[in-house]
Parts: C-alpha cells; structure tokens; sequence
C-alpha cells in the first residue's frame, strides 16, 4: 500500500464488480468500512471529508459502492437493508483477504440508511466489526438486528434534526452493546450547516481511535 495515498480497488461483491476507494495512512491502527446513505455513491463527498479526519489519527478508509450500477438504477434497492448489510460483510471479508489490511481492526461508519446497514452487518460479524458510526443514521431500521450487536456504537444527529433523535433514541434502548448518543447543535440531517460536519468527524475519529487502536 501506498502510504497516505489513496488507491481505486475492485471487489467482487454479490456476484459483480464494485469499485471502491482505499486510502492507508502511514503505520494505520485499524480500518473503517463506509456505508454511504440511498442514492449516494463512494464519491460522497461528506464521506470523503470524515475520511480524510480518520486518516489524521491513523485509520485507514474503505469506501465502496454497496449496489452495483445495474442496482442502483432501481430506487427499492437503495432501500434493501439486507441487501446493503451484506455487501458490507463480503466488503470485510474481502478485506481479510488482503496480507497488508487483514491485521486492522474493522469499524464501519454508515450515514441515513447505511447505518441501519452497518448495524445489521455488525450483529452478523460479532467477531469482526469494533465499533460503529452513525452520522444522521436509521439505526430503527435495523430492526431486529439491533439487540444483537455487540460492537461499540456511537450516534451522531444533528440537533436540529427532531424526528431523527427520537429514532435514534428508540433504537438506543433496544441495543445492548456500548452506545453513546452525540448530538451536535444547529446540524441539521445533512450536516451542511458551517462546522458541523468537522464536529461530527471528530467525534467519530475519536469513536473509532477509542475502540478500534490497541491500548
């Protein structure tokens, strides 16, 4: 791996070819796994910010294209959760078959419906995934999932995102892992107010160096 530089990779997920962007920094501590929100990619450039904030405490980035091209074109699949859970846990075996990433501990950082997807994909990798992010995520809409997860989990809403704090509340108490609620003032789902994004990232770098670097 290229140190501090960032590397287009191809994996084979659910039978077809999905492109993603690594990114390793010198001497990386552990790894985290993006799942983006419906009807975004792995140029999401929310994402590629709080990728870039990982990449300063020592964390290597995967981001990907849960849904194929084909997929993608339809709209109920963005949707699919089992679907988008799945393709994050062939993502993290793919992962364990590469020599350079197999060592680092796994994170998965989902936003809207990809942390619903995280969530589902970490309950089913109980051995695997340290931690999870949710930034303006659907936590709910991991259903059943949700008592099942054992990794560590942190919350991120936006303050001014009403509805989705009582969602993310609700599945706060069916969960029995780990879980912290962070809720950054003024932001509203998308983040997009000045700051906080950079607060939400930090926040998130912080999650992740706490559960995922040895020590």
């Amino acid at each position: 791996m290229n140190a501090d530089r960032q590397q287009n990779v191809e994996m084979r997920l659910g039978g077809a070819i999905h492109e993603g962007m690594l990114a390793v920094p010198p001497q990386p501590q552990g790894l985290v796994l993006f799942a983006h929100g419906s009807g975004s990619s792995r140029h999401s450039s929310r994402n590629q910010f709080v990728a870039r904030q990982l990449h300063e405490v020592g964390l290597a980035t995967l981001l990907f294209d849960l849904l194929s091209e084909s997929e993608d074109a339809v709209y109920e699949n963005r949707f699919d959760i089992d679907r988008l859970a799945e393709r994050l846990t062939q993502a993290s075996a793919w992962v364990a078959e590469q020599p350079e990433l197999a060592v680092l501990p796994q994170g998965y950082f989902g936003a809207s419906t990809g942390a619903a997807a995280a969530l589902k994909a970490a309950a089913q990798l109980p051995d695997s995934i340290r931690a999870v992010v949710s930034r303006g995520g659907r936590p709910d809409l991991a259903g059943e999932a949700l008592p099942r997860v054992v990794a560590p989990t942190l919350l991120i809403v936006g303050g001014a995102d009403t509805q989705v704090i009582e969602l993310n509340q609700q599945a706060r108490e069916r969960m029995q892992a780990t879980t912290e609620l962070a809720i950054v003032p003024r932001a509203t789902h998308l983040f997009e107010e000045p700051g906080t994004l950079f607060q939400a990232a930090r926040l998130a770098a912080e999650w992740f160096t706490r559960w995922l670097v040895p020590g």
